[in-house]
């Protein structure tokens, strides 16, 4: 993860958005490492304060879109808060929920002309959205939830690869559908390699997603800005 610090991408961007973007970086890593370790209230800022400075970066960019931006790792930050604490994983699905139906919205507005090649990822995605719930789920155990979920994580990242932001945050999302789908999976019951990797596996896709899509972003409402569109 803190590859992420040095990529090349946020050059010519703000320095207060490198800065705080560099932030969220260190703090992403620190719940990685340190993460297990936490309990109780420390263990909740602890996770919420990767994506909440991903938000704050946002607000950084002072132009068109930063709102909106900001709003979805905002809710990304809270949906994180709510996983960590107990009894309130629903409520933090329904953060998560919520902040793809703002993302989609967002992204739809910034569509560009499509290609066939868009028209086959599309259908790939949804198509994953809808196979991976009952693929993961084990056998009498209702799906209809996760279904849902999977159809609006699919969905953000048709959204964001259809539009006309830079592939990198296309990327983020797709790194986004592959840590969930390994979190179905061992909600399930299932994992890879044991629970520990898994955990960290889980959490360096997400994070490392959610990164990629605030820089992305980040880039291409800035070129949108000073192009004057």
């Amino acid at each position: 993860m803190t590859a992420l610090l040095s990529i090349d991408g946020s050059a010519g961007l703000p320095v207060r958005f490198r800065a705080v973007l560099a932030m969220a970086g260190l703090a992403g890593l620190a719940y990685l490492l340190l993460g297990p370790l936490s309990t109780g209230p420390a263990h909740v800022v602890l996770k919420g304060s990767g994506v909440l400075l991903l938000a704050c970066s946002a607000l950084q960019l002072r132009c068109a879109g930063a709102g909106w931006l900001a709003t979805i790792m905002l809710l990304g930050a809270a949906g994180d808060m709510l996983l960590a604490m107990p009894g309130l994983f629903l409520a933090g699905a329904g953060c998560f929920a919520l902040g793809h139906a703002v993302a989609i919205a967002f992204y739809l507005r910034h569509r560009r002309r499509l290609a066939i090649g868009d028209l086959i990822m599309l259908a790939a995605l949804m198509a994953f959205g809808l196979a991976m719930p009952p693929l993961l789920t084990p056998p009498g155990q209702s799906f209809t939830a996760t279904l849902v979920y999977g159809l609006l994580l699919c969905a953000m990242a048709s959204s964001l690869w259809l539009s006309r932001f830079p592939r990198l945050a296309a990327i983020g999302a797709l790194l986004f559908i592959a840590s969930d789908t390994l979190l179905v999976l061992r909600l399930g019951g299932g994992g890879l390699i044991d629970p520990v990797v898994d955990g960290a596996l889980v959490w360096s896709l997400y994070f490392s997603g959610q990164w990629l899509i605030t820089l992305g972003v980040a880039r291409g409402l800035l070129a949108k800005a000073h192009h004057g569109g």
